[in-house]
């Protein structure tokens, strides 16, 4: 890890990732990253203490462990496949969504029968694993009646009664 001016670079294993930082300071001793505030300092200044802490946290995480999201296709004809970084993605419009993915993401579909179709994310970069399942997710939201649509895997969802006759 190197930190240069307002710049903290981190390499490992996995990949490398920099991040710009503000009104903190960020300092390595002993194998140990320290994340300080100014002296006089704001709300704001705290704010930014705990935001660029866990932003270098989740960094030193992916490259040396990686970040993984797992989402789930629930719905009759819903489908998922991928060649290469092209996601194919059948979910009951007329046309299939192709999405193109980053090249720092890998991507892994499974559809077993009698189980629902998942995609699975990884990445170094935790911020881009979380932008790209959320894109997904947002083709077709999970519908509060019969919870068909795409959902993180393990996302507790609202259901609602419907009409009662």
């Amino acid at each position: 890890m190197e930190v240069s001016g307002n710049v903290v670079t981190v390499k490992g294993k996995l990949g490398e990732l920099t991040q710009e930082f503000s009104n903190v300071g960020v300092k390595v001793e002993d194998g140990e990253v320290i994340v300080s505030r100014p002296e006089n300092f704001t709300k704001d200044d705290k704010a930014k203490h705990g935001l660029y802490r866990a932003l270098i946290n989740n960094m030193l995480q992916g490259v040396t462990k990686g970040w993984t999201k797992e989402l789930e296709l629930v719905g009759v004809g819903y489908r998922a496949s991928n060649q290469g970084q092209k996601l194919d993605l059948a979910l009951g419009f007329s046309h299939n969504i192709v999405m193109d993915l980053a090249p720092e993401v890998k991507i892994e579909t499974t559809s077993e029968k009698g189980k629902n179709p998942t995609i699975k994310l990884t990445s170094h970069d935790k911020q881009l694993v979380g932008q790209v399942a959320a894109k997904i997710r947002s083709f077709r939201k999970p519908e509060p009646y019969k919870g068909k649509g795409v959902k993180f895997k393990g996302e507790q969802l609202r259901r609602k009664a419907g009409k009662s006759a």
